[in-house]
């Protein structure tokens, strides 16, 4: 497993303002969705192409084009919406799934309540959005759910990191050159709630509100 702090002036200045507290949802969503851009950037390094030969204006040339099948974007319900738009922007031509998971907030263990993905992801590259990777649960059962559909290739975009959360994928996936984690920011810890700190607050209630 391969783990990425992006360290860039452009996301450490648009992380900041997203962590402030006096930051409206509709610039936490405008800010939000520019900072998956440039994380998605270098979420897909490694996303596949083939060669292919074009006609420029003044002769023929060979560049490449993203291989069949093509990468699916999978939200993680509901936090995870507010990073699509960002990612596919970078990447139109992906196909997108969508993976509702919740946390027990007693417990911290996250469950499974909707699906929409195919039933088979052999040889596809997928790309996991959630924006806060705090215990790590959430993500590694989300890894975990679409490699039994045969997904090789797996890697999660997240705006923030705790350490405990990094730890629980590494101890799951850490001999696993399928998956990789990159990420805005790593925080210090996680407090007896599994919020991370200093963190940003609940993102799905920045993004859309506390419903």
């Amino acid at each position: 497993m391969r783990v990425h702090v992006v360290d860039h002036p452009l996301v450490a200045h648009k992380l900041t303002v997203l962590r402030d507290q006096r930051t409206d949802s509709p610039t936490f969503r405008r800010l939000a969705d520019e900072l998956v851009t440039l994380l998605a950037y270098e979420a897909t390094r490694g996303v596949r192409v083939e060669p292919h030969t074009i006609v420029t204006p003044v002769a023929p040339a060979t560049g490449v084009r993203l291989s069949s099948p093509k990468p699916l974007v999978v939200p993680i319900l509901r936090a995870g919406l507010g990073m699509l738009d960002g990612m596919t922007r970078l990447v139109p031509t992906a196909e997108v799934g969508f993976l509702g998971m919740i946390r027990d907030e007693q417990t911290l263990k996250a469950s499974t309540y909707a699906t929409r993905l195919p039933d088979d992801l052999s040889g596809r590259q997928v790309f996991l959005l959630d924006p806060m990777l705090a215990t790590g649960g959430t993500m590694a059962a989300a890894i975990r759910f679409v490699q039994d559909r045969g997904a090789g290739d797996v890697n999660a975009i997240c705006l923030l990191a705790a350490p405990e959360g990094v730890a629980r994928l590494e101890a799951a996936y850490g001999q696993d050159p399928g998956v990789s984690v990159v990420v805005a920011g790593m925080d210090e810890r996680l407090n007896d709630v599994g919020y991370i700190v200093p963190g940003l607050g609940d993102a799905g209630d920045r993004l859309y509100g506390a419903v």
